[in-house]
Protein backbone atom coordinates (compact mmCIF):
# COMPACT_ATOMS: atom_id res chain seq x y z
CA UNK A 1 0.00 0.00 0.00
CA UNK A 2 1.37 3.59 -0.69
CA UNK A 3 2.11 6.04 2.04
CA UNK A 4 0.57 8.31 0.07
CA UNK A 5 -2.62 6.54 -0.07
CA UNK A 6 -2.61 5.92 3.84
CA UNK A 7 -1.58 9.91 4.53
CA UNK A 8 -4.34 11.21 2.70
CA UNK A 9 -6.74 8.60 3.96
CA UNK A 10 -5.55 9.86 7.97
CA UNK A 11 -6.43 13.40 6.60
CA UNK A 12 -9.43 12.50 4.95
CA UNK A 13 -10.55 10.39 8.61
CA UNK A 14 -9.55 13.28 10.80
CA UNK A 15 -11.10 16.12 9.25
CA UNK A 16 -14.39 13.76 9.04
CA UNK A 17 -14.12 13.49 12.19
CA UNK A 18 -13.88 16.87 13.37
CA UNK A 19 -16.15 17.66 10.70
CA UNK A 20 -18.86 15.71 12.70
CA UNK A 21 -17.91 16.87 16.24
CA UNK A 22 -18.47 20.63 14.97
CA UNK A 23 -22.28 19.60 14.67
CA UNK A 24 -22.62 17.34 17.97
CA UNK A 25 -20.33 18.99 20.52
CA UNK A 26 -20.30 21.74 22.49
CA UNK A 27 -17.95 24.78 21.46
CA UNK A 28 -15.46 23.94 24.17
CA UNK A 29 -15.39 20.42 23.08
CA UNK A 30 -14.76 21.03 19.68
CA UNK A 31 -11.96 23.28 20.01
CA UNK A 32 -9.91 20.79 21.73
CA UNK A 33 -10.69 18.27 19.56
CA UNK A 34 -9.37 20.42 16.35
CA UNK A 35 -6.96 21.57 18.28
CA UNK A 36 -5.17 17.69 18.63
CA UNK A 37 -6.99 16.30 15.36
CA UNK A 38 -6.83 18.32 12.38
CA UNK A 39 -4.00 21.25 14.07
CA UNK A 40 -1.65 18.86 15.93
CA UNK A 41 -2.03 15.34 14.62
CA UNK A 42 -2.22 16.42 11.02
CA UNK A 43 0.77 19.01 11.40
CA UNK A 44 2.67 16.08 13.11
CA UNK A 45 1.80 13.74 9.79
CA UNK A 46 2.69 16.70 7.33
CA UNK A 47 6.23 17.29 9.05
CA UNK A 48 6.35 13.41 8.90
CA UNK A 49 5.57 13.37 5.52
CA UNK A 50 8.71 15.86 4.28
CA UNK A 51 10.93 13.02 5.25
CA UNK A 52 9.08 10.30 2.89
CA UNK A 53 10.58 10.21 -0.59
CA UNK A 54 8.66 9.49 -3.92
CA UNK A 55 5.33 12.22 -2.84
CA UNK A 56 5.88 14.05 -6.08
CA UNK A 57 5.21 17.64 -6.46
CA UNK A 58 1.43 17.80 -6.87
CA UNK A 59 1.45 15.62 -3.52
CA UNK A 60 3.98 17.99 -1.58
CA UNK A 61 1.91 20.99 -2.89
CA UNK A 62 -1.16 19.58 -1.12
CA UNK A 63 0.62 18.40 2.10
CA UNK A 64 1.72 21.99 2.23
CA UNK A 65 -2.25 23.21 1.60
CA UNK A 66 -3.06 20.52 4.76
CA UNK A 67 -0.10 22.02 6.72
CA UNK A 68 -0.78 25.51 6.62
CA UNK A 69 -4.18 24.29 7.42
CA UNK A 70 -3.18 22.52 10.20
CA UNK A 71 -1.39 25.84 11.52
CA UNK A 72 -3.93 28.04 11.19
CA UNK A 73 -6.30 25.43 13.44
CA UNK A 74 -4.24 25.48 16.17
CA UNK A 75 -3.94 29.17 15.35
CA UNK A 76 -7.99 29.72 15.15
CA UNK A 77 -8.64 27.63 18.18
CA UNK A 78 -6.98 29.75 20.60
CA UNK A 79 -7.88 33.14 19.67
CA UNK A 80 -11.87 32.60 18.66
CA UNK A 81 -14.04 30.96 21.00
CA UNK A 82 -17.70 29.76 20.97
CA UNK A 83 -19.57 29.32 17.55
CA UNK A 84 -17.15 31.50 15.82
CA UNK A 85 -14.42 28.97 16.49
CA UNK A 86 -17.11 26.15 15.46
CA UNK A 87 -17.72 27.52 12.14
CA UNK A 88 -13.88 28.53 11.47
CA UNK A 89 -13.17 24.67 12.64
CA UNK A 90 -15.64 23.69 9.93
CA UNK A 91 -14.80 25.35 7.13
CA UNK A 92 -10.78 24.58 8.04
CA UNK A 93 -11.98 20.81 8.06
CA UNK A 94 -13.68 21.05 5.34
CA UNK A 95 -11.01 22.35 3.48
CA UNK A 96 -8.74 19.63 4.38
CA UNK A 97 -11.23 17.12 3.54
CA UNK A 98 -11.37 18.53 0.14
CA UNK A 99 -7.68 18.28 -0.19
CA UNK A 100 -7.68 14.93 0.74
CA UNK A 101 -10.34 13.80 -2.02
CA UNK A 102 -8.66 15.79 -4.14
CA UNK A 103 -4.95 13.45 -3.45
CA UNK A 104 -6.42 10.24 -3.18
CA UNK A 105 -8.05 10.90 -6.55
CA UNK A 106 -4.61 12.13 -8.06
CA UNK A 107 -3.17 8.81 -6.55
CA UNK A 108 -6.00 6.52 -8.13
CA UNK A 109 -5.15 8.72 -11.39
CA UNK A 110 -1.70 8.15 -11.49
CA UNK A 111 -1.78 4.27 -10.41
CA UNK A 112 -4.52 3.73 -12.95
CA UNK A 113 -1.88 5.35 -16.00
CA UNK A 114 1.03 3.33 -14.51
CA UNK A 115 -1.49 0.29 -15.02
CA UNK A 116 -2.49 1.09 -18.25
CA UNK A 117 1.09 1.36 -19.55
CA UNK A 118 2.26 -1.70 -18.16
CA UNK A 119 -0.52 -3.39 -20.13
CA UNK A 120 0.21 -6.53 -22.66
CA UNK A 121 1.02 -4.39 -25.69
CA UNK A 122 2.57 -7.47 -27.96
CA UNK A 123 1.20 -7.28 -31.26
CA UNK A 124 -0.17 -10.42 -32.57
CA UNK A 125 2.67 -11.72 -35.31
CA UNK A 126 1.76 -14.53 -38.45
CA UNK A 127 3.38 -17.50 -38.22
CA UNK A 128 5.26 -18.37 -40.91
CA UNK A 129 3.40 -21.41 -41.59
CA UNK A 130 5.80 -24.40 -44.14
CA UNK A 131 4.19 -26.09 -46.85
CA UNK A 132 4.90 -29.51 -47.04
Amino acid sequence: MSTRFVTNLLVALASGFVIVSTQAFSPHIVGWLAFAVTGVAMLTLMAATTLLRRRGRVQRALDGLVAVLAAWTIVETVVFSGTTMSWITFGVACGMLAIAVAALVYHELSTERVVHMLEDVRVARPRAETVA
